[in-house]
């Protein structure tokens, strides 16, 4: 179904696979490792410039705060009128409420089609035997067996922690030791945890702003989405080749945030004029009235 989407990824991964095997031996642990760490990283390179974009827009929406709230004082009882004026102060203020939404929601599907490649590589219900003899997109079955053999201090990329004995002996060369494969899979879950909990909770939108029960899911996220990694990683079948694939991914994404907030900062403030006051409001004629002087409503006053 996304054979459009899983064969360029695949093909990425190998030509890093390539490059480090040349230097490393096509048949390195590292160099298979390697591999999944920039084919992470070169998804990210890509979605630099819609996450600058985005973060931008988001520190002038900040900014409108105090206009924004007027204005939906101002038509709180036409929503079209809402509408039009929120664009239209956007587009004065070049900014989008919107930016970078398109890119980021093709992120989705692209990080699907990174995950299905890595897990593809052993596919559930076939042997060792039997997932070494079929291709991987744009994987041969030779370069199928050698991620399958490949191993990363001591542990193969495709192994889990809860992974049963047979299917740990199943693996080409030396024996694979449960410990061995903990040793790798426990820091892995735990890196990626904080990694995930240092990310959100960077990005985290202020729920203070948000409906109460929007604000509490908000505030909830940078703890339970860490802590189903960690779950994820440590009870269930996640493949170290995927623990290291979702490690960096949040922490390319933590190290992105930081560089774009730093240059952001750096950037003069965006001045934004400030909403005329309520008492000032409160002058102005209501539609249909006649303006009154100064004058004659000092006068009437008195």
């Amino acid at each position: 179904m996304l054979d459009f989407l899983y064969y360029p990824v695949s093909f990425v991964m190998r030509l890093w696979h390539e490059l480090f095997g040349a230097l490393l031996g096509p048949a390195s642990g590292l160099a298979w490792a390697l591999s999944v760490v920039f084919l992470v990283l070169t998804v990210r390179g890509l979605l630099v410039r819609p996450a600058w974009t985005r973060m931008r827009s988001a520190r002038i929406t900040r900014a409108l705060g105090p206009q924004l709230t007027a204005l939906r004082e101002k038509h709180r009882h036409d929503s079209r009128r809402l509408a039009e004026a929120t664009a239209a102060l956007h587009r004065e203020h070049g900014s989008s409420p919107v930016a970078g939404l398109g890119t980021a929601l093709l992120q989705i599907p692209v990080f699907v089609a990174l995950l299905h490649v890595l897990r593809s590589f052993n596919r559930p219900g076939l042997s060792f035997e039997q997932n070494a003899a079929i291709a991987n997109y744009a994987f041969g079955p030779d370069q199928v067996g050698s991620f399958l053999q490949a191993r990363l201090f001591g542990a193969p990329l495709s192994a889990w922690l809860t992974m049963p004995a047979d299917q740990l002996a199943s693996f080409g060369g030396a024996p694979v030791a449960a410990g061995a494969v903990a040793a790798v899979v426990v820091p892995l879950a735990v890196l990626a945890a904080v990694c995930t909990h240092l990310s959100m909770r960077f990005a985290r939108v202020d729920p203070s702003g948000q409906p109460a029960g929007v604000g509490r899911v908000l505030a909830a996220m940078p703890w339970v989405a860490p802590l189903g990694v960690l779950v994820g990683g440590l009870f269930f079948p996640v493949p170290i080749a995927l623990l290291l694939c979702w490690m960096t991914g949040s922490l390319a994404t933590l190290v992105q945030q930081l560089v774009i907030t730093r240059l952001l900062d750096r950037r003069p403030a965006p001045v934004v004029a400030a909403p005329a006051p309520a008492r000032a409001r409160a002058r102005a004629p209501r539609p249909g009235a006649k303006p009154v002087r100064a004058g004659k409503a000092g006068a009437a006053r008195r």
